[in-house]
């Protein structure tokens, strides 16, 4: 997911501005009053958040609906177990970017996948297709002949297949990943869905392929969101409302404004006063898009029970010492890996 972000050198100055008065940026705040806090949705099973860089082993998140249907491979990766380090340097063990990134060395990568796959399967070696993600409404069902070690084949940002022994992964870092599958037919989908994608439906679309394809039901479909950037991190232009609102009746309950909590603003109103005439001030609060919840509306118009979803909700955005960030670590951030199977 591409996001518009300040320079790292004004941001970093700010920081050090901060530091030097003991202060540092708050956390934003959802302004609505009565805006319900707990989580709406299943919660995930998740690990204990580790201490970065503390881990040599892959800590997996796991959706507890997916996690009952004997015989599927599932999984949701976080940052910890791998043999990374350019995105924490200093760190007493890696970390496990899983992504192709110009930071990173391929065999680092190479590695990392491998630790991966084993963990979900108990094979490093497991046979896995990927995509070359565009933010689109592509989807493509695979077969054993996709799979690949290293870069993607095919483009895209959906994939399903009713083969055994075959994983399918969807690359994120701060994108909500979609896992689906039709218990009674035994087919699975993954799914990579950035805001754009979200808007050309791609998630209610996979649904009605999985229909095409396997003669899958909605009745017989159970689906896990994973890991994404939540509505407290995710600010977004009036645009980005504007095309929401043109193709969703519910589109409105997806955005909320969002001021920032800033210590130095509170203690030091006077330092940010504006000279602009009343109502022309560009300080105020900020658009901000519930990704995850404007997916699961997708699964529900397309027939999916709201028992059959699971959404885990720590955002990717808050957490950078669970999860990879492309907006919470200014763009410099390996990628996770969401991914599922039928088993061989």
């Amino acid at each position: 997911m591409n996001f518009p972000m300040p320079s790292s050198e004004s941001t970093n100055e700010v920081d050090q501005l901060l530091a030097n008065v003991g202060l540092r940026h708050g956390r934003r705040k959802l302004i609505p009053a009565g805006f319900d806090r707990q989580p709406r949705h299943p919660q995930q099973q998740l690990p204990a958040q580790p201490r970065r860089g503390s881990k040599s082993r892959p800590e997996i998140v796991r959706s507890p609906l997916l996690a009952h249907i004997p015989w599927l491979l599932s999984g949701f990766s976080t940052r910890a177990g791998g043999v990374s380090t350019v995105y924490n340097p200093g760190q007493r063990a890696g970390e496990l970017n899983l992504g192709f990134t110009p930071a990173d060395s391929r065999e680092n990568v190479l590695e990392n996948r491998r630790r991966f796959y084993r963990e979900i399967t108990g094979d490093p070696d497991f046979p896995a297709v990927t995509l070359r993600q565009i933010h689109s409404s592509l989807i493509r069902r695979v077969t054993a002949s996709h799979a690949a070690p290293a870069e993607a084949r095919l483009k895209g940002d959906g994939l399903l297949t009713s083969q055994p022994g075959l994983l399918l992964a969807i690359q994120t870092a701060d994108c909500i990943p979609v896992l689906i599958a039709d218990r009674k037919r035994k087919a699975v989908a993954a799914f990579h869905a950035g805001w754009r994608g979200t808007l050309k439906r791609i998630v209610e679309s996979g649904v009605g392929r999985m229909r095409l394809e396997f003669g899958s039901k909605p009745k017989d479909l159970v689906a896990a969101i994973g890991p994404g950037i939540g509505q407290c991190c995710y600010s977004v232009g009036e645009e980005v409302r504007s095309e929401f609102l043109s193709q969703f009746a519910y589109a409105p309950e997806l955005f909320r404004d969002v001021y920032d909590s800033d210590p130095v603003r509170e203690k030091y109103p006077l330092l940010f006063l504006t000279a602009r005439a009343p109502g022309h001030s560009n300080i105020g609060p900020s658009l901000h898009l519930d990704l995850a919840e404007a997916n699961r509306r997708q699964l529900l118009d397309a027939g999916l029970a709201p028992e059959t979803i699971s959404v885990q909700n720590h955002c990717t955005s808050c957490r950078t010492s669970l999860y990879f960030s492309h907006r919470g670590e200014h763009g410099h951030t390996g990628r996770m890996m969401s991914v599922i199977a039928i088993r061989p």
